[in-house]
């Protein structure tokens, strides 16, 4: 099975093996999805940004699939782990903070918060000296959880490195520093 599912073998009914994404740029020269027509530099530039955006999905996709699987105990939703990961980097956070760095409603994260203090997840305590806002932080069972996952992660990712060619895995450490520098100038924007 190829990363989203689909046999990695074209049938005889698909004359395209390979169809691009839905919403990935046409190739030079002809019609967009929205019917428009690009420059070719704008659409060659939208295709890297769509391949590049599309493996780092994939990765983390299958990265989480794999952790899910050989985790023994009944793993978090994506938007609960993604919180709790927030208050371990950020002890004290309040949940306005919270939900402006995760680009969630308040409400949401008010929600979440909520789930994850009835499993023993997080702890909240009123701010000082006006007592409205409320702070997070993890609690000693959500730190050793969020060791232990990503301890599995890393030794699941490990397993996969290990089995690529060397080349693969010096071209994968070499691009981390630009994936980096990418990160930082899209969250500029």
């Amino acid at each position: 099975m190829a990363y989203g599912g689909e046999p990695e073998s074209a049938s005889a009914a698909d004359p395209d093996p390979d169809p691009a994404p839905p919403g990935s740029p046409a190739p030079p020269g002809e019609l967009s999805s929205r019917g428009n027509l690009a420059p070719p530099g704008e659409l060659s530039s939208r295709g890297e940004a769509a391949t590049l955006l599309g493996a780092i999905s994939a990765v983390r996709r299958t990265a989480r699939r794999a952790v899910r699987h050989a985790w023994r105990s009944e793993p978090l939703p994506p938007a609960q782990g993604e919180l709790l990961r927030l208050i371990a980097s950020r002890p004290g956070i309040s949940v306005a903070d919270a939900a402006q760095e995760l680009r969630l409603a308040p409400n949401t994260v008010s929600t979440l918060v909520g789930r994850l203090a009835e499993q023993d997840l997080l702890s909240r305590e009123r701010a000082q000296p006006d007592g409205r806002s409320v702070r997070l932080a993890v609690t000693k069972k959500a730190r050793q959880r969020i060791a232990e996952w990503q301890d599995l992660r890393a030794q699941l990712a490990s397993r996969a490195l290990a089995e690529l060619a060397p080349a693969d895995r010096r071209a994968l450490a070499d691009a981390v520093p630009a994936m980096l520098r990418l990160a930082e100038r899209m969250e500029a924007r």
